[in-house]
């Protein structure tokens, strides 16, 4: 059983022990030792050094930026910053560190040792420093406070990150493309773009990301689960990027500039596609007839004329479009509603498409030229049937009667007079017309508009 010296409170195991920790001591006080507080020191080295603590003088100073130390052997430490020194190195892992203490932390990964609890929720910590940093979760404390902006952190190490916010400072730089990250963890991250390396995977498909938030968003997918709601629309979303992203249609911010023409947009990929007008690059190509389209929006839009694929109806005529921008268009014949002004006569267009014709009316471009004959055309739907009169090609022949005419428009108008169809419907008196021409020229009955 232990017992303890009457005078120091020092453990012993017994009466011999204790009789040769006694005769230590009292060899300890001949050489000179003083009481300092409750601390005894038995030289004159450790009994400065501790009366330099106690007094938090700091006597010890580095050369090279100017730190103050009250122990040499603290200095010592602190130089190693400098030089790069890490004597310590972990048998498991290899990581080398400056002091014994920070290895000693370390080795805490490989045990899984945690000896610090939080006494209010039980969770365990490899350090104090990480324990308290914990427990101002729970008390809310965040006492270090940036002197630029006022913004107040829980510890000194998200301080010093967001810091850099600030500062521009980017000290973790990619060794193979050379961008530079102000966050550790980003820059690992981004490593993994080189490396091809993607170690979160989904359980439900086998799809992997390079890290946890991506596979977080991904998820989404399978639960369905949309949890960031738009205040102005109430449209939900799967991440914060998309809600973002969309808040964009609310605000009308175009953040993003094309530096040749100073158009702007709301998306990155919408610039990207506006910048292959400009180098006329066209990387979506069509495999039934090799078109190629500036984006693979456009190229699905094109491949619905070889699926014949219309899958967006009008509610109150029932024709039938390939697309949402198409049924929009088409809607405003219905409602008469022409949002597209022309600034030289203020006449005014359903169709923003229309209204880039018609100012060629004022300009006189003709940008369409046929290399048969050199003559010039503002559209190019006008180019394709001129060209038709040099080569007397007819391709769109009607099913009914076998009448065959150059233009896809003339033949649909056509098969309305077989079918006696009426689909365009006015909606002030409820007359119907077979052709959207005719009606257009019924509407300017009532409104008085002169063509």
């Amino acid at each position: 059983m232990m017992e303890l010296n009457k005078d120091c409170q020092h453990k012993v195991k017994d009466a011999d022990e204790n009789h040769q920790h006694v005769k230590k001591s009292q060899k300890v006080l001949q050489k000179g030792a003083l009481r300092t507080g409750d601390k005894k020191c038995g030289n004159k080295s450790l009994r400065a050094g501790h009366m330099r603590n106690k007094n938090g003088e700091k006597s010890f100073t580095c050369h090279l930026c100017g730190k103050s130390f009250t122990s040499k052997g603290n200095l010592k430490t602190h130089t190693r910053i400098h030089t790069g020194e890490k004597p310590f190195t972990c048998q498991e892992c290899g990581k080398s560190f400056t002091n014994t203490s920070s290895l000693k932390i370390h080795m805490r990964i490989h045990t899984g040792e945690k000896p610090f609890a939080c006494l209010q929720c039980g969770k365990s910590f490899t350090n104090s420093g990480n324990l308290q940093g914990h427990l101002r979760t729970h008390t809310g404390e965040k006492p270090f406070t940036c002197r630029d902006c006022g913004k107040s952190f829980k510890s000194t190490s998200h301080l010093k990150r967001h810091m850099r916010i600030h500062t521009g400072e980017k000290p973790f730089t990619c060794k193979q493309c050379g961008k530079s990250f102000s966050l550790n963890n980003n820059y690992k991250e981004h490593l993994r773009i080189h490396t091809g390396e993607k170690p979160f995977k989904c359980q439900e498909c086998g799809q992997a990301f390079i890290n946890q938030s991506a596979r977080k968003v991904h998820i989404r997918i399978h639960t369905g689960e949309k949890p960031f709601t738009c205040q102005h629309c109430e449209k939900s979303f799967k991440s914060t990027s998309e809600i973002k992203t969309h808040m964009r249609s609310h605000t009308g911010e175009k953040p993003f500039a094309c530096l040749q023409c100073g158009k702007t947009f709301s998306f990155s990929g919408h610039l990207k596609g506006h910048l292959r007008i400009h180098t006329g690059e066209k990387p979506y190509p069509c495999d039934q007839c090799e078109k190629c389209f500036i984006s693979i929006s456009h190229l699905y839009r094109h491949m619905k004329i070889h699926t014949g694929e219309k899958p967006h109806a009008c509610l109150l005529c029932g024709k039938s479009v390939a697309d949402k921008a198409s049924l929009k268009s088409h809607m405003r014949i219905h409602s008469g509603e022409k949002p597209y002004k022309c600034d030289q006569c203020e006449k005014s267009f359903a169709c923003k498409n229309t209204l880039v014709l018609h100012i060629r009316t004022h300009t006189g471009e003709k940008p369409f030229e046929c290399q048969q004959c050199g003559k010039s055309f503002s559209s190019q739907c006008n180019l394709k049937r001129h060209i038709a009169i040099h080569t007397e090609e007819k391709l769109f022949t009607c099913n009914e009667c076998g009448k065959s005419f150059r233009c896809k428009f003339t033949l649909q108008s056509h098969m309305r007079s077989h079918a006696e169809v009426k689909p365009l419907r006015c909606l002030t008196c409820g007359k119907t017309f077979s052709l959207e021409s005719s009606l257009k020229k019924h509407v300017r009955t009532h409104t008085g508009e002169k063509p």
